[in-house]
């Protein structure tokens, strides 16, 4: 096949066959894969648009609809190869137009668009049906922590500071910090939304048209919030690329914390938390072991999201402010592998976190070899002996040595050492008998106790519950909101684009 270079006249073959494999190809079948609905949706909205602003005539209007319809019905894209005939997907649509109404015809639905503004509405439809995605299984996950943080609300476990047991405190708190990240983190992805939801349609190149075309309209009929205003914005601004794929990276670069504590948890040395069998994968060899592998795997997965999350904001760097490639059907397509792997780690962390258990047994083992309830002695002899803090702080201090040295228990051996050493430190004899000193330095009375706000006692952690399920109905109803603002779109799309046909 020939091709002429209007510009130049240069009738060399077009396609060069390297350039051919090495980008148009690729590019053809990444747009057969990703995009083919989101071109279908665009070609129908802009055509509706274009009759109902007078641009063209509606016999004109009706007969491209029925050629789109026809096209649709006897075009199977995933069967297509490419061979070099038109230059992409793009032109594939228009070669069908003109084979079937003439070149004239044929060529008039792309009067008042461009490439650009096609390919960046592309990319934000597709990055909207992704991100809807993601923010449906965050939620997800977000209900099971809320149940799952109810449900252990008084559950006791040993809190880490530095890899070293530091304070007790319940399920149900460690939980809720978690839940305050990821709601934030959902937070940041509706945000990331918000920018792409703004149509680029009618940008055409870069300044709009001449042409009076109805950019709200297109903006509408695309289910989009609004048209993003300034045009050259459309085709050269990809914030709402970056900021998609910051969002999407710190939400798994959180979770893959979280990963860590329940992999640190599941040791045999600690072993806290249980998981269940269904969770569990056995050694090939050692019938003795338990495998929690579907920890290890959301690991993995967490680590290639934020990974190819970060390989799209790399892409990003450095580039000009102008319409360019970097931004395009590639990169969108790397991009959408992030959110496939984030998917299953998101699917799978909420079925883990509803099923896992917290080994109490051996939770209160670690509570008495550890002393950490020896906090609340202080604070005790602060507030009952009249102490200073640390004073207090000295006499606990020298209980617990003599408790570890002794592999004793605070409870059961910690009286003995306490009472020698308030004596030596306070120069009096102590007014707390064993019984008081037992349920000051007992894990139950050191939650009880931390009733401020935020803390994990009963009635805080009670209230913070509460607020988090009002969180998490705010966000459901916004999805929902947004999931009936696209069905209502699509379905006027439908009716509109239908009103065409028949008018020839």
């Amino acid at each position: 096949m020939k091709h002429t270079n209007p510009a130049t006249g240069d009738t060399s073959r077009f396609p060069d066959s390297v350039y051919k494999e090495t980008v148009l190809k690729p590019l053809f079948d990444g747009a057969k894969t990703h995009f083919v609905d989101g071109f279908r949706a665009i070609d129908r909205a802009h055509l509706v648009m274009l009759a109902e602003t007078g641009i063209l005539t509606a016999e004109q209007a009706s007969k491209i609809a029925d050629a789109l319809v026809a096209i649709d019905a006897e075009v199977d894209p995933s069967s297509l190869e490419y061979t070099g005939e038109v230059e992409d997907f793009f032109f594939l649509i228009e070669k069908e137009l003109k084979s079937r109404l003439g070149p004239d015809l044929g060529g008039r639905l792309h009067t008042a668009r461009s490439r650009n503004d096609i390919d960046h509405t592309l990319f934000k439809l597709g990055l909207r049906h992704y991100i809807d995605a993601a923010l449906g299984k965050a939620l997800g996950l977000l209900s099971a922590m809320i149940d799952t943080a109810e449900r252990e609300k008084a559950t006791l476990i040993v809190a880490y500071t530095h890899g070293q047991p530091a304070q007790p405190t319940t399920f149900g708190h460690y939980l809720g910090a978690a839940i305050e990240v990821l709601a934030r983190d959902i937070e940041r992805l509706f945000a990331a939304r918000e920018a792409v939801d703004l149509s680029p349609m009618g940008a055409a190149a870069i300044t709009t048209s001449g042409f009076p075309i109805d950019r709200h309209m297109m903006a509408e009929l695309l289910g989009f919030e609004a048209p993003l205003q300034n045009s050259y914005s459309c085709i050269a601004a990809v914030d709402y690329i970056t900021g998609t794929y910051a969002a999407l990276e710190l939400m798994f670069l959180h979770l893959g914390r979280l990963i860590q504590d329940f992999q640190f948890w599941t040791s045999f040395e600690v072993g806290q938390l249980y998981v269940p069998n269904a969770l569990v994968q056995i050694s090939s060899i050692m019938p003795q072991k338990r495998n929690p592998v579907p920890i290890e795997h959301m690991r993995h997965l967490a680590s290639q999201t934020v990974g190819r999350a970060q390989t799209v904001l790399t892409v990003m760097h450095n580039t000009p402010f102008t319409d360019m490639n970097d931004s395009e059907g590639e990169t969108q397509a790397m991009g959408y592998q992030a959110f496939e792997t984030g998917f299953r780690v998101l699917d799978l962390m909420a079925s883990l976190i509803s099923a896992v258990k917290v080994n109490g047994e051996r939770v209160a083992a670690n509570l008495d070899r550890s002393c950490i309830t020896i906090t609340e002695l202080a604070d005790s002899l602060v507030r009952r002996e009249q102490l200073s803090f640390r004073q207090a702080h000295e006499i606990a201090a020298d209980v617990a040595r003599a408790v570890v040295a002794a592999s004793g228990a605070l409870a059961s051996d910690g009286y003995a050492p306490f009472r020698k050493a308030f004596a030596a430190h306070a120069g009096r004899e102590t007014a707390l008998d064993e019984a008081a000193f037992r349920e000051i330095v007992s894990p139950e009375y050191f939650v009880s106790v931390r009733a401020r706000y935020g803390g994990p006692a009963e009635e805080p952690l009670g209230n913070a519950i509460a607020g988090y399920r009002h969180t998490l109905g705010k966000y459901q109803q916004q999805a929902d909101e947004q999931a009936a603002r696209l069905a209502a779109a699509s379905a006027e799309l439908a009716a509109r684009f239908e009103r065409l046909r028949g008018k020839a």
